[in-house]
């Protein structure tokens, strides 16, 4: 009898991509990146507590251009991965299963995140001066 070669499993060639797919990607990175940001949070709080001038230092890092945007990113994902929790809450309820409201909730979303993060950053830049 001859082997007959084992069928090859669908992968990311056979799949067409999709924003469900991508939004489920970035809510695990997301998750990820928040780990690593609370970090910041933990260091800023621990440089308060040490004394002023260690915490002039984390200030004059977090203040630098790069650190302002380490921190407008932590304020994205914070926000990308709080409202990707209340779409899978959606979900969870049985609302929004259809092909049509799974996109749509998706690409809000993505979109809600961002106006967000823009908002927050608004107010804080409005308010800082």
């Amino acid at each position: 009898m001859p082997v007959r070669p084992r069928p090859i499993s669908p992968h990311l060639q056979i799949y067409r991509w999709t924003i469900t797919m991508t939004m489920s990607i970035v809510h695990r990175a997301t998750g990820i990146a928040n780990y690593a940001g609370s970090s910041l949070l933990v260091l800023w709080l621990a440089a308060a507590a040490w004394g002023e001038e260690l915490l002039n230092v984390v200030n004059a890092i977090y203040g630098s251009w790069l650190g302002q945007l380490v921190l407008f990113g932590y304020t994205w994902s914070l926000i990308h991965h709080m409202l990707g929790g209340l779409r899978h809450y959606v979900w969870d309820l049985i609302y929004g299963h259809e092909a049509g409201q799974r996109e749509a909730l998706s690409w809000a979303n993505l979109v809600a995140s961002v106006v967000l993060t823009l908002v927050v950053w608004t107010i804080f830049v409005w308010v800082g001066r």
